[in-house]
């Protein structure tokens, strides 16, 4: 059916006894509330709801929103008892309604009703029985339910096909959460933050409910919560284990998918956003009418004491509206066409998220939007950097992923956010979305062909050593231009998406069944090695190797150049039991598991997680600033860095194009690239790294001069318990047995 005959089929329905419904539908909203009252002026800037004392004493709030097109807009007040008001933004200036409401304190619950066109044929989707929040808004009171008052079309129209352009007039306003206002006079006069370096930076990714849930030492009613990271029970493992950042999980204040609901289960991970200003009500411990900003921000002041920073996870490609049979929460219904990226067929969303819609980027109140709320994150929140969820959709400017995007143009001169650290996950889902190594110099990236080698090196997969030289030594092939350095590449191995560390090494196959979804989500591309038996199993030879594997994972990750980034709770053995996918297992599935400490297998796991991060501090050689040059630097030959089979010579073209199971790699400390905080030589120790995926044990020849004279053994990933210097020396030349699978790190001393 054609889009001209769909709409008259709809007309018609309306029009006759087939409208029924839809009359019953709109025949059911709530009694019209009192008329509204008009606002005084105000100002347009800034956008969102400011409380202010004016120049005649008054003490109140201005409210400001960007609503493109539409033909009036109600704010919404509501008392404790959910009592509605209603007061008229008369004022209008650049397309932003305003106002200034005289009496409106700190803690008011607030949101949006916005008047407009109903036209979804043409993108329009303004419906003014819908209650809207705030995009602007710094808090958020309530939690999103999803009947279908909610949504702004009538969800269960005979006509499926069209459903979404039939308008649904009942009053969504009990079941949609509200803004708050929020005075904030923080000056953060009394913070330091850490600016750690990027070369010196050691990534934690870690969810704050996940994270906390479950810790013993946290007292039970901050488990879960802001205040319960900031707690010194948590900053203590994050400090022992010597990271420098962590990451978290989405933040901003999310809602929860239609169809998890209907499941009995939650949105876990967050990446669902719907508030870009307010921390997620749902991890504050303290009151969601406005207490969560001054909570988070404790928790901020917190980390940072302690020496760690704090890198946001953000989502703005796409909100948790979906598509066009998605509801009506915020901006589908504040300015549907200036938000969201619509197809040729303007009804239809363009999707380059898989989540339904993705945000208009190119628009310059989107735009605003987007960089307002980083810089308010930043400036007023305190946080450090950003990690953002499918950056290439952002950088796309019309159709095509744009190096020289509006959103990649601004944040390159922006004073406040080319200061901070960006990290970008450097892909979306649409047509030439994989732009790994092609962010500017500014940015760094998630390097997933990294973890891809590593994944196949260990479970002795890699059709040739190529690819693993590159990625253990910075990725020069794809980062080594326009100014960029090894620590573009934010190399890690497992992330919040996919198995966990042990998981990887404990199933050959996603074990989806909890998420209701027939074990179709979530990858199959695992890249992952049972060890001989799939998940748990009391084979102790199967549990011993397993334990090994694990070393060489992380032993690997944190001898690469570039920055490692690891996965909350990897260094513990946390497991979901083969879930790849936990993102709506908001339950002991997703949350860490602190009882695995009493286990000393994996004690001794996080203890030699935080000795070889402790090892990485120390010495410059494993986190070089500059690449590799692979040169000799000195009279007698010696390179910075150099490659060696296991016959202890040096590798050739053919060595790197065929497959190998055992790789030797050199660290020169003699040759490290930079000048000190005194201007002086950066000299270190030099390392030789021997890394053995075999399942037989392999005879390596450890290298002579110039490459050393002595050897000290530092790291035998086949040990169980790591002594602190092993100190087992031996004589260049010397023919040593390197253990089945595992890591040998071998210090030079002479």
């Amino acid at each position: 059916m054609s889009s001209a005959a769909e709409q008259e089929a709809v007309a018609g329905h309306q029009a006759t006894g087939n409208g029924r419904q839809a009359a019953a539908v709109n025949g059911a909203r709530r009694a019209a509330p009192p008329p509204a009252v008009p606002a005084r002026p105000g100002a347009p800037t800034p956008l969102g709801a400011r409380f202010r004392v004016g120049p005649d004493g008054v003490a109140g709030t201005n409210f400001a929103l960007w609503a493109g097109g539409a033909e009036g807009v109600e704010l919404c007040l509501f008392d404790d008892r959910g009592k509605e008001s209603r007061v008229r933004l008369a004022e209008l200036t650049h397309e932003i309604w305003h106002g200034f409401v005289p009496g409106v304190l700190p803690g008011q619950r607030y949101g949006y009703r916005v008047h407009g066109r109903w036209d979804p044929w043409t993108g329009a989707r303004w419906n003014p029985a819908k209650l809207l929040l705030d995009p602007y808004a710094r808090a958020v009171d309530g939690d999103f339910a999803l009947p279908p008052e909610v949504y702004g079309h009538v969800r269960d129209w005979p006509q499926q096909h069209v459903a979404d352009t039939v308008r649904d007039d009942r009053d969504s306003a009990p079941y949609v959460p509200k803004g708050v206002v929020v005075h904030d006079d923080d000056d953060w006069a009394d913070d330091r933050r850490p600016k750690t370096p990027w070369a010196d930076s050691v990534i934690y990714e870690l969810h704050v409910k996940g994270f906390t849930r479950l810790h013993p030492g946290i007292p039970e009613e901050l488990r879960g919560t802001y205040a319960g990271l900031a707690h010194p029970a948590a900053i203590e493992h994050l400090v022992r284990l010597g990271v420098t950042a962590v990451e978290l999980l989405p933040v901003h204040q999310f809602a929860h998918e239609d169809h998890l609901l209907r499941r009995g289960l939650r949105n876990y991970w967050g990446y669902n956003s719907i508030g870009y200003f307010a921390p997620h009500a749902g991890y504050a411990a303290f009151g969601t009418t406005g207490q969560q900003v001054g909570e988070f921000k404790r928790m901020v002041r917190a980390l940072h004491a302690a020496g760690i920073e704090v890198i946001l996870d953000v989502v703005y490609n796409h909100t948790a509206e979906a598509g066009e049979l998605g509801p009506t929460l915020s901006l589908k219904g504040i300015d549907n066409r200036g938000y969201y990226r619509l197809q040729d067929d303007p009804r239809r969303y363009a999707d380059y998220t898989g989540c339904g819609n993705t945000l208009h980027v190119v628009q310059p109140q989107v735009l605003r939007l987007i960089t307002d709320s980083l810089r308010y994150w930043v400036t007023e929140m305190g946080v450090d950097g950003f990690r953002f969820d499918l950056a290439a959709a952002l950088a796309r400017s019309m159709h095509d992923v744009d190096m020289l995007s509006p959103f990649l143009a601004v944040i390159a001169q922006d004073p406040v956010l080319r200061r901070v650290k960006l990290i970008a996950e450097p892909w979306d889902v649409g047509s030439g979305g994989y732009q790994v190594g092609a962010f500017p110099p500014l940015w760094t990236e998630w390097n997933d062909r990294y973890r891809g080698a590593v994944r196949d090196f260990w479970r002795h997969a890699l059709p040739d050593v190529r690819e693993m030289g590159y990625r253990l030594s910075g990725s020069s092939d794809l980062y080594a231009w326009g100014g960029r350095r090894p620590y573009a590449s934010v190399n890690f191995i497992t992330a919040h998406d996919g198995f966990t560390l042990r998981d990887l090494v404990s199933y050959g196959r996603k074990h989806n069944e909890a998420n209701g979804e027939g074990n179709r989500d979530g990858t199959d591309d695992n890249r992952s090695w049972n060890c001989g038996a799939e998940g748990e199993t009391d084979d102790e030879g199967i549990r011993a190797l397993r334990r090994r594997q694990l070393r060489n994972l992380l032993t690997t990750l944190l001898l690469s150049t570039g920055v490692p980034m690891l996965v909350a709770g990897d260094e513990l053995g946390r497991t979901q039991g083969g879930n790849n996918n936990a993102y709506c297992q908001d339950n002991e599935i997703g949350w860490v598991d602190w009882g695995l400490l009493q286990d000393p297998g994996w004690k001794a796991l996080s203890v030699l997680t935080s000795r070889l991060i402790g090892l990485r501090h120390r010495h410059p050689v494993l986190r070089r600033r500059a690449f590799f040059s692979g040169r000799a630097q000195t009279a007698d030959g010696l390179r910075d860095l150099a490659w060696f089979t296991s016959r202890g010579t040096e590798m050739t073209e053919q060595d790197w194009y065929a497959p190998a199971a055992t790789l030797g790699m050199y660290l020169s400390g003699r040759d490290i690239p930079g000048r000190d905080e005194r201007g002086d030589q950066i000299l270190d120790d030099s390392f030789l790294a021997v890394l053995h995926a075999g399942e037989e044990p392999v005879s390596f020849v450890l290298p002579g001069p110039p490459w050393a004279e002595r050897y000290e053994v530092v790291v035998d990933t086949s040990l169980e318990e790591q002594a602190e210097a092993p100190g087992v020396e031996h004589a260049a030349g010397t023919e040593i047995t390197v253990p089945a699978r595992a890591v040998l790190l071998l210090r030079v001393t002479g």
